[in-house]
């Protein structure tokens, strides 16, 4: 990696921790600019003088900006601003609004289709099925919401499924008000006994026949 260029740490004060655990601190005519704006970072760092300051967040490294010369990040600012003034680019900016949200729309509905498959239960319970398809693909789907629906990694039907187990996890048991140990693996085993427990109530919903009224899933939606 070049030396106009490095990946750093925040450091104590004012200083900051370079890659082989060097204490550096910005020249005097740098500045910092925080991640957010990524069509401005992008032009700063694409100068090629930069310290880009990360984290470490549970196995993931989070970008909390970049460290560059005060004069770059003006220019860079005003041409970027200049740019978004513009009609093209703001005709741009609807048109890609408008494309997310057609996408968004389309794949609420392909989850929640996906949730329903998943469930698959006896056609007494359609009613409860097409509530916890919707109640699920609402908590999951939403841009942000952090769950596993919003991730491409897995096919939308394994999605679908692990979203579904945990909408019951934390609606359906006493999960969040559990005191669980801070032992390794504790809390894994936790929620693989809550699955099992959630599974065993979706299969009664699948064969059809009597539920109890204490059923859980029952009481959710106040059946």
């Amino acid at each position: 990696m070049s030396s106009r260029i490095r990946i750093v740490t925040p450091g104590s004060g004012n200083t900051l921790t370079g890659e082989n655990g060097e204490i550096l601190t910005p020249p005097a005519d740098w500045e910092f600019f925080p991640a957010g704006d990524s069509g401005i970072t992008r032009k700063i760092t694409s100068a090629g003088i930069y310290w880009r300051v990360q984290v470490k967040m549970g196995r993931r490294l989070i970008s909390k900006g970049v460290w560059a010369p005060s004069d770059i990040i003006a220019k860079v600012k005003l041409d970027v601003e200049a740019q978004r003034e513009t009609p093209s680019y703001r005709k741009k900016l609807d048109n890609s609004r408008n494309l997310r949200v057609k996408k968004q729309a389309e794949y609420e509905i392909d989850f929640c289709e996906s949730v329903k498959k998943f469930l698959s239960f006896n056609p007494c319970f359609r009613e409860i099925e097409d509530k916890l398809a919707r109640a699920v693909t609402a908590h999951a789907v939403p841009v942000g919401s952090g769950t596993v629906a919003r991730t491409a990694m897995i096919p939308i039907e394994e999605r679908a499924a692990k979203a579904v187990i945990a909408w019951m996890r934390h609606k359906t048991t006493a999960y969040d008000s559990m005191v669980i140990p801070k032992i390794k693996g504790k809390r894994r085993e936790t929620r693989r006994m809550l699955a099992q427990r959630s599974t065993e109530i979706l299969e009664s919903y699948r064969k059809g026949g009597a539920v109890p009224e204490n059923c859980p899933l029952k009481k959710a939606f106040d059946f």
